[in-house]
């Protein structure tokens, strides 16, 4: 895990380099001249529209968002930002080289990044927002209001992003351009299915280098472990282990709206010995009534950080009283879902691009990853624990929608297989 990979300083001698400064300057330079020359080259076109509209989104970035998300220290480059920046990069660089040799134009690819890259990162933040506002943002807002939630909402360099939220809205952006550019819209689809992939492969590496995304506990040999952080801001995995009481041989829910019930015991733990047992409810941490596993989890966490012995207090049965644990500089071992999901994704784009040449109509590349990926998907959340069953399901979000999505699939490839053989794009 390595989150910041470097700082850029607020200030270059003595001026401003974000909001209304030296970048904003340097990025109007460029603005203008980029312009000058797309007039020159295809006029007032909608293209030349397309590219005013990204130039205007990131001064308004530069001016607002920037100085949001600095620190005393200067702007932090996150690991998880650059690995997004490459794995758009990658994807545009694919999706041009096959649209070239299929005749088309490259630039058309450059144009839709615009369509697909705004409405793709809208939808995967929503996404995550709204998975974890209640115990993530939601807390920011009660702590500092509504600067401080719309700094976290929009603060994406340090994850949270998730993956399904970019399908939705990318697709959104791909529909729009098809229909404006009228393009064969199955066509593009195809073209742009091996580039996902390909990007998420990547963007994977992000999630390891920020810890996000991580998995359950492993006892494998290639088992991984991420750094404390700095209390409080512990590292992800490790945070979890604290709250759900895995640094003392047991473990509760993840979801804060669980019943703080206990859902296993390590065996030789500390819980073990004092004879806990699965099903055990807690109704008292530290002499603190508790109800829910959110309210556990914040005095578990008070009660590591004081490294005090855990006095836990259960139904039908006398107190307990755990001893303290020596503050670990590293989490428990893990499974590294994230180096799962690369190896998953990078597995499904070469799928799509060895199956490319025998495809016999348009869609097919597109119905095809939406049948595999589902599936990886849907078992590699089985060894995930940073996301809750949600809906009563005992399935978490992204399993449900890969359901979904298997649904849609076979709707897709019932549509593409009535239609007459032939490609838009030979």
């Amino acid at each position: 895990m390595h989150d910041t990979l470097f700082y850029i300083p607020n200030e270059l001698d003595g001026m401003p380099l974000f909001g209304v400064g030296l970048l904003l300057g340097l990025w109007v330079v460029l603005g203008v001249g980029a312009t000058a020359w797309l007039l020159w080259r295809q006029g007032l076109s909608a293209d030349t529209l397309t590219y005013l509209g990204l130039f205007a989104l990131v001064a308004a970035a530069i001016v607002w968002v920037l100085p949001a998300l600095s620190k005393p220290r200067g702007l932090p480059i996150r690991s998880y930002g650059v690995m997004m920046l490459l794995a758009v990069v990658a994807a545009t660089a694919l999706a041009a080289w096959r649209a070239r040799r299929r005749g088309q134009d490259p630039d058309m690819v450059f144009t839709l990044l615009f369509w697909l890259l705004i409405p793709g990162i809208l939808g995967a933040r929503a996404f995550y927002v709204i998975e974890y506002w209640w115990k993530q943002f939601w807390p920011s807002y009660e702590h500092g209001g509504l600067g401080t939630l719309l700094g976290a909402v929009v603060n994406i360099a340090e994850g949270g992003l998730v993956v399904y939220g970019s399908f939705i809205g990318g697709t959104i952006g791909l529909v729009l351009f098809a229909r404006r550019s009228r393009l064969p819209l199955l066509a593009l689809c195809d073209l742009l299915a091996p580039s996902l992939m390909l990007g998420l492969t990547i963007g994977r590496i992000g999630c390891l280098l920020n810890g996000c995304c991580y998995g359950g506990l492993c006892e494998q040999p290639w088992a991984v472990t991420f750094p404390r952080g700095e209390p409080p801001q512990y590292s992800p995995p490790y945070r979890s282990q604290v709250e759900r009481g895995l640094m003392y041989g047991f473990a509760i829910s993840g979801d804060p709206d669980e019943p703080p019930v206990l859902l296993s015991v390590r065996p030789g733990g500390p819980a073990a010995a004092a004879g806990l047992k699965p099903g055990d409810r807690i109704i008292a941490v530290d002499g603190q009534p508790v109800s829910t596993a959110g309210a556990a989890h914040w005095k578990f966490e008070e009660v590591f950080q004081a490294r005090r012995p855990l006095k836990l207090q259960f139904a039908g049965r006398a107190p307990v009283g755990l001893p303290a644990v020596a503050v670990p500089e590293r989490s428990m071992p893990v499974h590294p879902t994230q180096v799962y999901s690369m190896i998953n994704a990078l597995l499904v784009c070469l799928l799509l691009l060895a199956y490319d040449p025998f495809r016999l109509r348009d869609g097919e590349l597109f119905a095809l990853m939406f049948s595999v990926y589902p599936i990886t998907r849907f078992l590699l959340e089985i060894i995930r624990t940073d996301e809750s069953p949600v809906f009563g399901t005992g399935l978490s979000i992204s399993q449900n929608v890969s359901l979904l999505l298997l649904l849609g699939a076979a709707g897709l490839w019932f549509y593409i297989l009535r239609r007459p053989r032939g490609r838009a794009w030979a």
